[in-house]
């Protein structure tokens, strides 16, 4: 019965959280069918070990994981990120743009790097405390905090360029 319970928990969840583990998957690979079969891939995944899941309370942060796990993976199987350290990320910053025309939230995300990029997506348009993102990322709190942190400035940057035209 507890089975069959967590299995209808994480059936409704996914039912009604559907859109938003498209849009994070698709902030990985900016190709709606590589999204799709992202999420896809990612339930999959979840229900072959939604047996591991110690509590439901951890539903949201353990699919998350999920998520973000496959999106890295399937990047990196086409090649198509680096996973890089801090020094490298903050060498690979986007630098100002001199021709930086309609500029609005997405755009200026897009100009991040994949590591700042998925903190602020999970920490402010997921809404998961910085400890979750922790979590999901693998990576210590105190790192996620400088990400949120540079991220932020970098966005800074980019969204008061157009106000500077």
């Amino acid at each position: 019965m507890e089975h069959q319970h967590v299995e209808q928990a994480f059936v409704t969840f996914i039912r009604a959280n559907k859109e938003r583990f498209y849009l994070l998957a698709y902030s990985y690979t900016k190709n709606e069918q590589d999204a799709l079969d992202i999420v896809q891939d990612s339930i999959q995944k979840a229900l072959q070990s939604l047996h591991t899941l110690q509590n439901e309370q951890q539903l949201k942060s353990w699919f998350y994981k999920i998520v973000v796990r496959t999106a890295i993976d399937f990047l990196r199987k086409n090649k198509r990120m680096q996973v890089m350290d801090d020094e490298q990320l903050a060498f690979f910053s986007p630098h100002q743009m001199d021709t930086y025309e309609n500029t609005d939230l997405d755009d200026a995300l897009d100009t991040l790097p994949p590591a700042y990029r998925e903190v602020v997506i999970l920490r402010y348009f997921e809404d998961l405390k910085i400890e979750d993102v922790a979590h999901i990322l693998d990576t210590n709190v105190n790192t996620i905090k400088s990400r949120i942190y540079k991220a932020l400035k970098l966005l800074k940057i980019q969204l008061t360029k157009e106000e500077m035209f």
